[in-house]
């Protein structure tokens, strides 16, 4: 088979989805990918848009403004028409699972250039627009237990996370976003678009919305949960509704190098994994398993790990669960921060994850021979992924 290496991967901004104090307010999402893919081209001038065998775009609600966003927001952008798009939805992992599609063919040799992302906008397109849940569900599960909320609650009842150790890890979250944004790590991935203060001022976005400069843990601790009346999962422990955009480059190996274009890291292997709606924060635990099962890995042999926190209750369950480490501030995992300071555009996070995996591969931990990111999804969908130094 050939191999597919990830030749760049750019994003926009993680910004608030709010009408008023959202920075991306005024930009639909189309608009956002636009500015992506255009930085895409622009920082890789050997690759034309014409050489791009398909676009795959990973979208956890595919209506509305995000209808077929994947061939929309391509034609949209003025790309070319003989281009073929795929729209993706695995909810969460959406955006993971188009890198996955992507890395796949060119592994078996159905074409050389592929262009795979993720988008999301949740103020447009609110969590849950226009979905008509199955009346059957309900003979199945109890309703009250799936929304998203109510399973952070379960996750941290089942597996005994305590309210602390999850503000403590909101805490370090905050602060190693923040540190990295400071020390300029995220300006390689990140691409300036205009967007809007509250006031109306225009400015050109370039860093993530939701980093609070003035967390602490004694402000937290003051916080109610909205989803139970005894409940632990404040908004604090929550990943923010967010809006925001990626794509990445994936080539085989050889046309690569044929272009001459630089690269560090190829794909592996993949896994996806299905579990109990009602906890389904806890699916990362099982696709890793699945995955370093496939690849015939352990978790020491994994020395960069990016999971997403969709909340603090999921995430540190399974930090914990598959045995990488007990309590923030982290070694190995989400060492520019993660979801609960970045933001969390659903279907847009399983790609910006590996953006951000490969970013911290190529600068902070060159040592590191692999890297996983892996990531829940609502109703019990999950997805990992494997990349190897080359």
């Amino acid at each position: 088979m050939k191999e597919c290496v990830i030749v760049d991967g750019l994003r926009s901004a993680n910004t608030r989805a709010h009408g008023e104090k959202g920075w991306f307010k005024n930009k639909r999402p189309d608009e956002l990918l636009t500015a992506v893919y255009d930085a895409l081209f622009a920082r890789n001038t050997k690759i034309k848009p014409e050489d791009v065998e398909a676009v795959f775009v990973g979208t956890a609600n595919q209506t509305g403004m995000a209808h077929d966003i994947a061939r929309l927001g391509w034609l949209a952008g003025g790309y070319p028409e003989q281009t073929p798009t795929n729209g993706i939805c695995q909810q969460c992992p959406s955006g993971m699972s188009a890198i996955e599609h992507a890395a796949r063919a060119i592994m078996c040799d159905e074409g050389d250039i592929f262009i795979a992302g993720g988008v999301e906008d949740m103020l447009n397109i609110p969590m849950g627009t226009g979905v008509d849940f199955p009346p059957r569900l309900a003979e199945r599960y109890n309703p009250e237990e799936i929304p998203m909320g109510p399973t952070a609650e379960k996750v941290a009842e089942l597996w005994n996370i305590s309210r602390d150790d999850m503000e403590n890890m909101a805490y370090y979250s905050h602060k190693k976003a923040a540190a990295a944004r400071d020390e300029g790590k995220f300006k390689s991935e990140i691409v300036p678009i205009e967007g809007e203060k509250e006031d109306g001022t225009k400015f050109m976005v370039d860093s993530d919305q939701m980093i609070r400069e003035d967390i602490t843990v004694e402000k937290m601790s003051t916080m109610v949960s909205p989803f139970k009346p005894d409940g632990v999962v404040t908004a604090a422990l929550s990943s923010p509704l967010t809006q925001g955009a990626c794509a990445l480059i994936l080539m085989s190996r050889e046309k690569a190098d044929e272009l001459g274009c630089s690269y560090h890291l190829k794909y592996k292997a993949g896994a996806m994994a299905g579990c109990d709606p009602t906890i389904m924060g806890m699916g990362p635990l099982y696709a890793v398993n699945k995955l370093l099962g496939r690849a015939g890995l352990t978790v020491d042999d994994i020395g960069v790990w990016e999971l997403n926190e969709a909340f603090a209750s999921q995430s540190l369950a399974c930090v914990r669960e598959l045995g990488i480490e007990e309590n923030a501030p982290f070694e190995k995992t989400n060492l520019w921060g993660g979801a609960l300071a970045l933001g969390h555009p659903l279907g847009q996070s399983g790609a910006r994850l590996v953006i951000t995996l490969s970013n911290i591969m190529k600068t902070d931990k060159t040592e590191a021979k692999y890297g996983v990111a892996a990531l829940c999804g609502a109703f019990g969908n999950a997805n990992a992924t494997l990349w190897e130094r080359v």
